[in-house]
């Protein structure tokens, strides 16, 4: 008889182990991710436990402790046939197991490696893109202030990955010499990183406002970008107290140069470099992942697991991946005996600790931020009646009405079209098609909610003023948000909102998602068999 505690980490695609004794016959099967199984022993049973492997390049472990996974009788020799029979269902059911408990994680690079390609990235964008748009947007020199800790949001983004916050003053200057290139300048006593170089003399100019005046005239530029901004707040970072003394310092011939850099800000930020739309595939695909994992039978048992335990699971999971969120996830629920008004609840009315039950219709909104971008994902999810082996038509249908409401809108881009233009031109051809809905989308990129044209937000259908009259421009980023309310049939004619997100870009005058869109209700469970 085997005693004892076997251990056995299997990293092959499809692997049999197999322990003969003389009384016993023990079958493992495991697929291509790492898990390892612990085996207990006794003269008259065995149990079969599992725990994740924990292997760095996976996220790390999904649990502490171990699972019962299988209990079988003791066979003697004369039933070795049922004990055949036996060992093939649990084989099946094993496999089962393991693929259900574990979803593909596209691979996410360590810190080094995530620095690189933000310098990169950053790289480009400050030697190519930025020109151009100081170019476009008549802006000859741009200057961005900033003290520690109270960081313009633009600044932020034009820092290496080495420096996390401003250091007590920091001023970035950037002069348009045509010709000669873009020059970027510190007025620092350092460099900042290897793309901006200081230029701050102390023996010259012990005062760093002089040190930037003194950089102004020499260059005398037409026309002076500073950061303020009554629609954009991404714009907006110039804390008043230093406009005030840089116009103090500011001799007065220059006074009459000094312009608001909204624009150029707003499209620093929303432009995305060729890189940046490779890189939103995966950074998307990750963000799914992740939903798949956390809204499955894996996490979630119906009369006992709270919208707040998916919450909290989706808030570790990120961690453990080593990844951020910019926002709290949310989950809410529809369900046949609720009102029309539930969808509200995920808004600001949501309960924290919702229990979810079968016939729910799950809702997720959810978001990471990896290599400097941002996600911004919502999906749905119904958890099955027992007997159920589908999503209800009714339910379906509603999806298929939200996914025209997605291509509606995207239908209405173009380049130039104003964002409230856009948000009339939708919301008019889904009336025409009898869909009835709310659209609210806006940019995504280097922050979740970014700058850009807004179209619409849920609760402003007649146009946004300020930000919804900003113009649609090429090789932007977009977070496609809106909901589509149906009748359901099967709830009693119930109005029931999908409300979707999912991430695209608008590029060479079309537009395209970064990795798919929802176009069915997934299962909790999946895979169930009709």
């Amino acid at each position: 008889m085997l005693r004892g505690v076997t251990s056995v980490t299997f990293v092959t695609s499809v692997t049999f182990v197999t322990f003969v004794t003389s009384v016993t016959l023990v079958t493992f099967v495991t697929f291509v991710t790492s898990v390892t199984f612990v085996t207990f022993v006794t003269p008259v049973t065995f149990v079969t436990f599992v725990t994740p492997a924990c292997p760095e390049e996976r996220g790390g472990c999904q649990a502490t402790m171990l699972r019962p996974i299988v209990r079988m009788p003791y066979f003697a020799g004369q039933n070795f046939s049922k004990m055949k029979k036996w060992l093939l269902t649990s084989a099946l059911a094993c496999a089962w197991f393991c693929t259900l408990h574990t979803q593909p994680m596209p691979g996410i690079l360590d810190e080094r490696e995530r620095a690189r390609v933000v310098e990169e990235v950053l790289a480009w964008r400050l030697d190519s893109l930025l020109p151009q748009l100081m170019r476009r947007e008549g802006i000859q020199m741009w200057v961005i202030i900033s003290r520690e800790y109270n960081e313009d949001p633009v600044l932020k983004t034009m820092l290496p990955p080495t420096w996390l916050s401003a250091r007590r003053r920091t001023i970035l200057v950037f002069h348009d010499r045509g010709a000669e290139g873009l020059e970027k300048i510190a007025i620092a006593r350092y460099d900042v990183g290897r793309l901006l170089q200081g230029a701050w003399n102390l023996d010259v100019y012990p005062d760093q406002w002089e040190a930037l005046v003194e950089t102004i005239r020499q260059r005398n530029p037409r026309s002076i970008g500073l950061n303020f901004s009554k629609d954009f707040a991404l714009a907006d970072g110039l804390p008043h107290t230093e406009y005030e003394t840089f116009m103090h310092y500011l001799p007065a011939e220059f006074h009459d140069r000094v312009v608001s850099a909204e624009r150029l800000a707003v499209a620093w930020l929303e432009t995305r470099s060729p890189r940046e739309l490779e890189l939103y595939t995966m950074i998307c695909r990750l963000g799914h992942t992740i939903l798949q994992e956390g809204l499955s039978e894996r996490i979630i048992h119906p009369g006992i697991t709270t919208t707040d335990d998916v919450v909290w699971w989706l808030r570790q999971r990120v961690r453990q991946l080593g990844l951020d969120t910019w926002f709290h996830p949310s989950v809410s629920i529809q369900r046949a005996d609720r009102g029309n008004e539930e969808f509200l609840r995920s808004f600001s009315k949501r309960p924290q600790d919702d229990v979810i039950h079968h016939g729910d219709l799950l809702h997720v909104d959810f978001g990471i931020t990896y290599l400097r971008l941002n996600t911004d994902q919502q999906q749905h999810f119904y958890v099955l009646r027992p007997g159920e082996r589908q999503v209800p038509a009714g339910l379906q249908a509603a999806m298929r009405n939200a996914n025209r409401l997605q291509d509606i809108l995207v239908g209405q881009f173009r380049t130039g079209k104003s964002g409230n233009q856009i948000l009339a031109d939708a919301l008019a051809q889904a009336r025409s098609e009898g869909i009835h809905g709310s659209i609210y989308t806006h940019p995504i990129g280097l922050h979740g909610h970014a700058a850009g044209p807004t179209i619409g937000l849920w609760d402003q259908q007649q146009g946004v003023p300020g930000a919804g009259d900003y113009p649609l421009n090429d090789d932007t980023a977009y977070s496609i948000e809106l909901f589509a309310a149906t009748p359901v049939p099967e709830w009693g004619g119930k109005l029931v909102r999908i409300m979707l997100e999912e991430n695209g870009a608008w590029s060479g005058g079309r537009f395209w998602w970064f990795d798919g869109r929802q176009e069915q209700i997934l299962t909790i469970p999946r895979n169930v068999q009709p």
